[in-house]
């Protein structure tokens, strides 16, 4: 009996291969995207520094922030860690550089570095003249406001430009400041006063620190319905002189701030620094 033989040429049969014919294309990460980084937000638990906390958590950072309180420190925490973004809150007043200090060593150590600061936190005790203003309020404000900013980049720029070197990327710090600290006041002088003192902050920190890979910028928001800025906005007159002298016709929200973070921080703002970003409905323009 005659056996049958098959055979095989594996050159001239050449089965088909899926994966020749699967076409391949390089995903380049998103520019507006922060995955992989660490960000400290100083007064991150309300207001504009809330807003901050939560875009930049959204674009994929994790993000520490910290409050005087612990209770609203904790209360921040928990809703943001609900929201998926990983999070740590540490009480802190920022004008005691001890808790400063203790704030970055807390980052430091939870996630091994910090590529993105927001000095978000300030204070403004006093509303009148200039020349009424006592001393206490005035210290007050000159610490909060521009001391405990330069205390923060002393403690943060060093180790984020040799991080940003070690990642072939760049680092950013942000300062929140204040169209007060670009049109004259009547009301908040001594804040506007702060506010100017801190773009000129930014200027100088991005002239030194840009050839070692950190931007450093500024977001100078309007009329914002903040806790804070509530005795600007909850009077019904002053509200609405307020927003008849605004191109937009409306004051600013917290979430209007946030996004610009998330910009200035990402790798789209990648070629900014020593700029002071205005968001205020136009009124500047006027």
């Amino acid at each position: 009996m005659r056996r049958s033989v098959l055979h095989f040429d594996i050159l001239s049969a050449r089965p088909a291969c899926q994966l020749s014919r699967t076409k391949f294309r390089i995903v380049e990460p998103h520019p507006f995207s922060l995955r992989g980084k660490v960000a400290l937000v100083t007064g991150g638990t309300r207001g504009i520094g809330r807003s901050i906390a939560q875009e930049l958590g959204r674009a994929g950072a994790a993000v520490a922030l910290c409050s005087r309180k612990a209770d609203a420190c904790e209360q921040a925490r928990a809703q943001l860690a609900a929201q998926g973004v990983e999070v740590m809150a540490q009480p802190c007043n920022v004008s005691r550089k001890d808790e400063l200090q203790a704030l970055v060593e807390g980052v430091c150590a939870r996630w091994g570095g910090i590529d993105i600061v927001v000095a978000n936190a300030a204070s403004n005790p006093y509303f009148g003249p200039l020349t009424g203003i006592p001393d206490e309020a005035l210290d007050k404000i000159l610490t909060s406001n521009i001391k405990s900013v330069l205390w923060l980049a002393g403690m943060t720029l060093e180790k984020m430009a040799q991080r940003a070197k070690r990642a072939g990327s760049s680092a950013s710090f942000i300062v929140v400041g204040s169209i007060a600290g670009l049109l004259a006041n009547t009301v908040i002088g001594a804040y506007g006063l702060s506010k100017a003192a801190d773009h000129q902050l930014v200027r100088n920190l991005a002239a030194e620190w840009g050839p070692r890979g950190v931007r450093v910028n500024a977001i100078a928001p309007g009329l914002v319905k903040t806790d804070f800025a509530r005795a600007l906005w909850e009077d019904p007159q002053r509200a609405a002189e307020r927003i008849a002298a605004t191109p937009l016709r409306r004051l600013g929200e917290p979430r209007d701030i946030g996004g610009i973070a998330v910009f200035l921080a990402s790798d789209a703002a990648a070629f900014i620094t020593g700029q002071c970003i205005v968001a205020d409905g136009g009124v500047t323009i006027l």
